[in-house]
């Protein structure tokens, strides 16, 4: 009997699962989770969606913090996510800064391609979720759906407008997941908008951050 295929959710970090600063997130004790993400998470592993993260982190290329600080942050999300029976797959990071003119910062698509080849996802209608039009870009490149949040960047982002054709626009994490386990996403209204219409009022150990902001 064919196996179903798994079932993939990418979620960018800063401003998605946890909160967000211009000033960039440094440390475990500036790492915090915004209200309901960790449960998102959670109650998308219950429904046999498997979560991977990919995330800018150009902070470590301006010298700003250490790999070390990185994995003490990402420690504290997979401590606080088990703690809800939740897990994200791996992390996948690009430590560079624009200068460095990588393959890995998005809205290059490098990140995306090494979560396809690390777990042999088929992209194509992959729900991607990020705040700012970058982290659409990459994952659309491969053919993900585009999810927008509010939190973060996402209202900035939203008013400026040029959102890739078919992005869905969710207040936050947990409305995105409740609007994915409600029937698959198939009733797009339940929690979301279409861009451009009247909007509603993203197997490895913890600290394997696999190589953005």
């Amino acid at each position: 009997m064919p196996q179903t295929p798994p079932k993939f959710v990418i979620l960018d970090r800063d401003g998605v699962i946890n909160l967000d600063s211009d000033q960039f997130i440094k440390t475990p004790d500036e790492w915090i989770p915004i209200p309901g993400s960790l449960e998102a998470i959670a109650a998308l592993n219950e429904a046999g969606y498997r979560v991977v993260v990919a995330s800018n982190q150009s902070g470590i290329g301006r010298g700003l913090f250490e790999m070390s600080a990185l994995n003490a942050m990402h420690e504290k999300m997979y401590k606080a996510l088990a703690r809800l029976g939740g897990r994200v797959e791996a992390i996948f990071f690009c430590p560079h800064t624009a200068a460095d003119d990588c393959d890995c910062r998005k809205p290059k698509p490098g990140l995306i391609q090494q979560a396809a080849q690390r777990f042999g996802i088929e992209l194509r209608g992959v729900p991607i979720v990020g705040d700012s039009l970058r982290d659409l870009q990459a994952g659309v490149a491969f053919g993900c759906t585009p999810h927008l949040v509010r939190t973060g960047k996402g209202e900035a982002t939203l008013a400026k407008g040029g959102l890739p054709p078919g992005t869905l626009v969710h207040d936050d994490l947990r409305a995105f997941s409740r609007w994915l386990l409600e029937g698959e996403g198939a009733r797009h209204g339940a929690a979301a908008s279409h861009a451009g219409t009247a909007a509603s009022p993203s197997a490895t150990s913890p600290v394997d951050s696999t190589n953005s902001r």
